[in-house]
């Protein structure tokens, strides 16, 4: 299937490794030219590297710190001019510590919905003057990575629970007002997927429960209806459709690319 994202362009926070790399990695097998973010400089770099080994250039690395309004303006102002404008935003950033209602004070709480809400609302408000004025002229899309959590609490994972819930919200909010410009607007929600972050969740339960990662991954694995957790390629598959011009009636919709963990109806 052709997506239709030949020649264009892209910002992907949070994408030096993990679900934001991955992203970045298929936008980029499908012709798109992108930027990619996170606070540390020499890991993004490293990234742009991985990226760019076809020899093609078409990963721009960008050091910036998503709960750094400042930081983000300046990103995505760089961005928009080393492609001559943005046709595609993808908020991401790595999830909060996990932990229950005793463990945190109020600063821990704030430093989640800066991390996780905050980041999200101030990216779209400033990417927006970009992707307006490529929606007149081809199309743009917006696209949220959250979690699961948005729409089935992880015990263990109270941050997560209320920050990701929040994106929800200013999604669907924020998808009824750009519809008339036809700027789509998606939320995506991974599940137990291979990466660094489900490794560090499943070393700290292990601390508490005296089970090995091992055992801990596999019962995760059977919560889900495909009995096994998923990788990030097809986490980045799923992603980069929504993203596309092939998903163009697409928006205001929550999609869960968790192997069917969440039980819900809807």
């Amino acid at each position: 299937m052709d997506f239709g994202l030949e020649g264009a362009s892209a910002f992907v926070a949070g994408a030096s490794s993990g679900l934001g790399k991955a992203i970045a990695a298929e936008l980029i097998k499908e012709g798109c030219r992108v930027a990619i973010c996170s606070r540390d400089q020499a890991r993004i770099e490293a990234a742009a590297d991985d990226l760019n080994l076809s020899g093609k250039k078409l990963a721009v690395p960008i050091a910036c710190d998503v709960t750094d309004e400042d930081q983000i303006k300046e990103a995505l102002r760089e961005s928009a001019e080393a492609f001559g404008g943005l046709n595609i935003l993808v908020t991401n950033a790595g999830g909060p510590p996990p932990g229950f209602v005793d463990d945190f004070d109020a600063s821990a709480w704030r430093d989640a919905l800066e991390l996780n809400l905050m980041s999200t609302i101030n990216l779209s408000r400033h990417a927006l003057p970009f992707l307006r004025a490529a929606a007149k002229d081809s199309f743009a899309s917006i696209l949220m990575v959250t979690s699961l959590t948005s729409k089935q609490p992880v015990p263990s994972l109270y941050l997560s629970n209320v920050s990701r819930a929040g994106v929800q919200g200013f999604a669907k909010s924020l998808s009824e007002e750009l519809g008339p410009a036809g700027i789509t607007v998606n939320t995506i929600l991974p599940g137990y997927t291979r990466t660094d972050r489900l490794r560090h969740l499943s070393e700290a339960q292990s601390e508490r429960s005296g089970q090995s990662t091992e055992e801990i991954e596999a019962e995760w694995g059977q919560n889900c209806a495909l009995r096994r957790i998923g990788t990030e390629s097809e986490f980045a598959a799923a992603a980069t459709f929504l993203l596309s011009r092939r998903a163009s009636y697409i928006t205001g919709v929550s999609l869960s690319v968790d192997g069917g963990a969440v039980k819900s109806l809807l």
